[in-house]
């Protein structure tokens, strides 16, 4: 064959060097670590410095720098100026965690077998579930949760229900308590722990579960030992989005708890608002930022050692 009739050879493109691979990554990166520190590094360290000065008297804040937001957090002062142990912002935490921790807990028992349920049907009916489940989201969180205090309050659906059917004779007292703030909070943050809960176990072999019921195991026995540590990824991730959220809300305690049962969230935004003592609010937005992170590392670290090496 002559060379005029040989088939053209197209070189392979040259594989990229080492600085230009770096270039591309670095190009890469940059709006990421951009958007990080503008919106999230930016503002933590804002919070950081208006926590050690003074509040303004209307509002805002001036020099001198000083720790009194934080001293406040755990001292009160009396009238001679001397200071006096009080227990009244822990127990405004307290009560976020358990709250959060509750929240998370029940959204767990229910996403988990809702998940699970979603994930044994057929194409047709999964999508309709899905499309269920994600409907809230199209809706205001502040309109769903005011539609809670049309149906929990004294002339709502739910003591009109009660007393139309004989069951009570006068209305029951849901609002305004700890038990309408972890509907509500239950309500807002479910989809968050189904949703990772089924992007698991839809993708768990059905072959498992028929060799669980070969073996003669129960249903209840193939959900224990089969379902439930492979899910455990997404129940994690599930807790994560569940519990931080929960942990700083402040729109359920605000509606559902009408000001008397507060949140950390609800404190921070009475600082900033009403009471107009930003340093303090900055300071408790910060402890709390404190704590959050100190219970992640813990969870990653003790997921590090429970890990295969």
């Amino acid at each position: 064959m002559s060379a005029a009739l040989a088939p053209a050879i197209t070189p392979a493109p040259a594989a990229p060097t080492a600085p230009g691979l770096a270039a591309r990554t670095v190009t890469l990166l940059v709006p990421a670590v951009a958007v990080i520190v503008l919106f999230m590094v930016v503002p933590m360290l804002i919070a950081a410095g208006y926590s050690f000065l003074t509040a303004g008297a209307y509002g805002g804040v001036r020099l001198p720098l000083t720790a009194d937001a934080y001293v406040r957090f755990l001292f009160d002062r009396d009238l001679d100026d001397s200071l006096i142990f009080d227990t009244t912002y822990i127990g405004i935490f307290a009560r976020s965690f358990v709250l959060a921790v509750l929240t998370t807990l029940f959204c767990v028992a229910i996403g988990l077998p809702l998940a699970w349920f979603i994930a044994c049907r057929e194409r047709r009916a999964r999508d309709a579930l899905l499309l269920a489940i994600t409907i809230p989201f199209w809706t205001n969180l502040l309109v769903r949760t005011y539609c809670w205090v049309l149906i929990l309050r004294d002339q709502g659906l739910l003591n009109g229900a009660l007393q139309a059917s004989g069951l009570t004779s006068a209305p029951i007292t849901f609002l305004y308590s700890n038990e309408a703030i972890l509907l509500g909070l239950v309500y807002s943050f479910l989809p968050f722990m189904v949703l990772p809960i089924y992007a698991v176990v839809e993708k768990i072999d059905p072959r498992l579960i028929e060799a669980g019921h070969d073996l003669y195991a129960g249903r209840l026995a193939v959900f224990r030992h089969i379902v439930w540590p492979l899910a455990r990824p997404g129940i994690a991730a599930g807790t994560l989005l569940v519990f931080v959220p929960a942990l700083g809300a402040f729109l359920a305690p605000d509606l559902l708890g009408g000001g008397k049962k507060l949140m950390i969230g609800s404190l921070i935004q009475l600082q900033f608002t009403s009471s107009r003592n930003w340093p303090f609010g900055a300071a408790a937005a910060m402890i709390l930022m404190a704590l959050v992170l100190v219970g992640l590392v813990v969870m990653a670290r003790r997921r590090g050692a429970g890990a295969p090496r």
